[in-house]
């Protein structure tokens, strides 16, 4: 290419990419750098194949499941087809459930006319013995006592749930809950953004889980065939995933299924109605004893002889629920962390730290694989004592609200740290990605960094229309915005730089307790 070619491709390069205003704000070499990152990571970009790999080709990752193995197995070749070193599956922790995967669900109506319906089986229930064909049984059970009336009645049969109290069928409380991120307009005063919204599971009521599980067990003990629940989800006709507590060795328990509330309010308007209903389900799921919880991690290292033992930590949760292939829950964070360290590898920065990616497996069962890691790695809850990469530990960088755009961070009180990020995010500034809040928001896996004093923080996303789909048997590919995802690695690719370059690592939080 000749020189007058390479300028104006370098002018237009500038002039149409999204972030060219950044250029007069940094340094020379940072500027140089941050074109280096934009390049690889618009030209070269392979968001879209490392989503398809890891949602249409690898399928739901389900803790446990044989498809989790596939799933990680496919994301330990692609990072080292991107030259990632030390690339490596390592056991984090014990999973009490085991491996469960689904292989058949099949539901229809058949009298008073046939419908097939959209079901969505629940995790770590059994299977039916072969297909189940007769009429619907409706238990109404408020409580424990209310079960008598159906003891003897059940075996083999196919039973009907009514929904628990709080599963009301209400789709602006649904879309409230569900969508994660912020709109634009609610991020425009810096340091602001609506508080998180908390799951419904969250707020539930003690003595409906335990009447929840007595049931599971009256069921159990009286044999019914299938259990069929409503499932309430933002989208039409869609049901949602969920599991039961069932514990490696325990009995197998009765086959359950969701349904959307479309198919589950036919069946019980036509039942109130005085009009018979019969159904032919069946179900197939298989048990393993795979206990273990694994997470991926590889590395580029670091270079600085005094700095090179630090760890700056990037890194998502690959495990998802097996309603549909994990893509905004959470392949879409994968995505971008991964093409992040692609960017990095290409352009062949010589790190000062060691920058390591981490894709943990378990977040959707308590932080499994990030606990693990940080009971391995950096602190000792048993003895209270810090382990040796303790003091080494820079940051962890984490991402889990679907394919929303990065609007800024969350510094979970970090006061120390917020004019560095103030600094950092500069370059970003004219596309709305500016946004350094010392609020905190939890429920994923930052958070175990953060309880052990150490800096984790989590991105602050655009709220994500789609994000909906999370736990349902929609969440796949076509609900990732692309464009998002592309950026959101440049400016993952940045920050991690940054951070590895930094003089000093990333402070902590002062206003702690004492370790």
């Amino acid at each position: 290419m000749t020189v007058n070619k390479l300028i104006c491709l370098s002018f237009l390069l500038l002039w149409n990419f999204p972030f060219s205003g950044i250029f007069c704000q940094n340094t020379r070499s940072d500027s140089i750098m941050i074109e280096k990152i934009i390049r690889e990571g618009t030209e070269n970009s392979k968001a879209e194949e490392l989503a398809f790999w890891l949602t249409d080709y690898s399928g739901p990752r389900l803790t446990g499941s044989q498809n989790a193995s596939r799933g990680f197995d496919v994301a330990g070749k692609l990072l080292n087809d991107f030259g990632i070193e030390n690339v490596r599956l390592e056991a984090a922790n014990r999973l009490s459930r085991g491996g469960w995967d689904n292989r058949k669900a099949y539901a229809a109506m058949t009298v008073p006319y046939y419908a097939s319906f959209c079901v969505c089986p629940v995790a770590w229930t059994g299977s039916t013995r072969g297909m189940i064909r007769g009429e619907v049984i409706w238990v109404d059970i408020a409580s424990v006592k209310d079960m008598e009336k159906y003891r003897g009645k059940l075996k083999g049969k196919i039973v009907m749930v009514p929904p628990e109290a709080s599963e009301v069928r209400n789709y602006e409380l649904m879309k409230a809950k569900n969508q994660r991120g912020f709109r634009v307009e609610d991020l425009k005063e810096p340091g602001r953004p609506e508080q998180p919204v908390q799951h419904q599971a969250d707020m539930s009521d003690s003595s409906s889980i335990i009447l929840q599980k007595k049931m599971a067990e009256f069921f159990r003990c009286e044999k019914a065939g299938v259990i069929l629940r409503e499932s309430f989800t933002l989208f039409f006709n869609v049901p949602a995933t969920g599991g039961t507590d069932y514990r490696m060795g325990d009995p197998e328990p009765v086959p359950e299924l969701n349904l959307p509330p479309e198919a589950f309010g036919r069946v019980e308007r036509l039942i109130r109605h005085g009009i018979e209903v019969r159904m032919e389900v069946e179900v197939k799921n298989t048990f393993t004893k795979n206990d273990r919880v694994c997470n991926l991690m590889g590395e580029i290292p670091g270079k600085d002889p005094e700095l090179k033992d630090e760890i700056v930590l990037i890194g998502a949760h690959l495990d998802s629920w097996h309603g549909g292939t994990g893509a905004g829950d959470n392949a879409a964070a994968c995505v971008v962390m991964m093409e992040a360290m692609r960017i990095l590898k290409a352009i062949s920065i010589p790190p000062r730290r060691t920058i390591r990616i981490a894709l943990w497996d378990g977040e959707e069962h308590g932080f499994l694989g990030s606990r693990g890691y940080v009971q391995k790695y950096l602190f000792d809850p048993v003895t209270k004592t810090r382990k040796p990469e303790y003091s080494r530990f820079s940051v962890y960088y984490n991402m889990d609200n679907a394919s929303g755009k990065f609007r800024g961070i969350y510094l979970h009180g970090n006061t120390e740290a917020q004019m560095l990020f103030e600094t950092w995010f500069t370059p970003f500034a004219d596309k709305g990605c500016s946004i350094v809040s010392l609020k905190s928001y939890g429920n994923t896996d930052h958070v175990v960094f953060d309880e052990v004093n150490l800096p984790g923080f989590i991105f602050i996303q655009e709220k994500d229309e789609n994000s909906g789909a999370h736990h349902t048997i929609v969440d796949t590919y076509e609900r990732l915005n692309m464009n998002a995802l592309r950026n959101n690695a440049i400016i993952m690719a940045y920050i991690a730089y940054k951070t590895a370059m930094s003089d000093q690592k990333i402070p902590g939080k002062t206003n702690t307790k004492t370790l």
